[in-house]
């Protein structure tokens, strides 16, 4: 009994040491008691908010392409995290959200349906994460940079003429190496591709005065510390843990600036 209960110790301390070593990474503390609005490392909302998540296959995560099916409307992403999140700490917000992620979205495939899935949605609130499939569906080929700024440039304008006290948070795309992306010339292929649209990212981000969350840094950050696979399992694709890493990520971003 009493080796078990040693055994059981060190497994606590482990885990606990463990979680100390990457907490950087989780952002800020979002402990709260149940309805905790007042806490200042949550967002502030106004009550009702309507926020609107838009991108591909990493915000998809099979959401049900039907609202009324309560079971499946947000799919299992880093949005189902944030919803139910935020659903709890701030219950009298009435806060409402929408996935609109498509798999294998490019950006111009968002500026096709944006009228329909983003403007009639009159969202108060709209995060975008795209980029991964302008490179994977590219075959080798580099990124039209201009023609990629032009589509995103023009969804964020369309949307902000709709609604000009529109909030606006914009995600760097990301990758790691590992599996299909593990050779030199496949990763050097996508990250470079990648980086070049983070750039544009963080340009759109000044000039629309939105939130800009680093992504790409973020995984970065985390596979120097846990390995890659723990937080991605094809190079592209989140894991369960790595959708929490985007959302506590996401939750820290948004308190920050709205509880200047």
């Amino acid at each position: 009994m009493m080796r078990r209960e040693f055994i059981a110790r060190g497994l606590t301390t482990t885990s606990v040491l463990a979680c100390q070593g990457i907490s950087s990474l989780w952002g800020a503390d979002h402990s709260s008691t149940l309805f905790n609005e007042r806490n200042s490392n949550l967002p502030k909302f106004e009550n009702g908010a309507r926020l609107l998540f838009q991108g591909d296959s990493i915000t998809d995560m099979k959401w049900g392409r039907n609202q009324n099916d309560r079971n499946h409307y947000l799919g299992h992403s880093y949005v189902f995290l944030l919803a139910s999140r935020l659903g709890v700490d701030m219950a009298k917000a009435n806060l409402e959200f929408f996935n609109r992620g498509v798999s294998g979205n490019k950006v111009s495939d968002l500026r096709k349906r944006w009228q329909k899935d983003a403007i009639e949605m009159n969202p108060d609130w709209l995060t975008v994460l795209i980029g991964v499939n302008d490179v994977s569906q590219g075959r080798g080929q580099p990124v039209d940079l201009k023609k990629w700024e032009q589509d995103y440039r023009h969804i964020l304008n369309q949307s902000r003429r709709a609604n000009p006290k529109l909030k606006i948070i914009l995600m760097d795309p990301f990758v790691l190496r590992m599996t299909r992306l593990n050779s030199d010339a496949q990763w050097k292929y996508w990250r470079g591709e990648i980086d070049k649209l983070g750039k544009i990212v963080v340009r759109l981000a000044e000039d629309f005065n939105a939130i800009h969350i680093e992504t790409q840094k973020i995984f970065d950050q985390a596979a120097n510390q846990v390995s890659a696979g723990n937080w991605i399992w094809d190079g592209v694709h989140p894991l369960p843990q790595g959708h929490e890493l985007i959302a506590r990520n996401w939750l820290q971003a948004v308190a920050k600036a709205t509880n200047k």
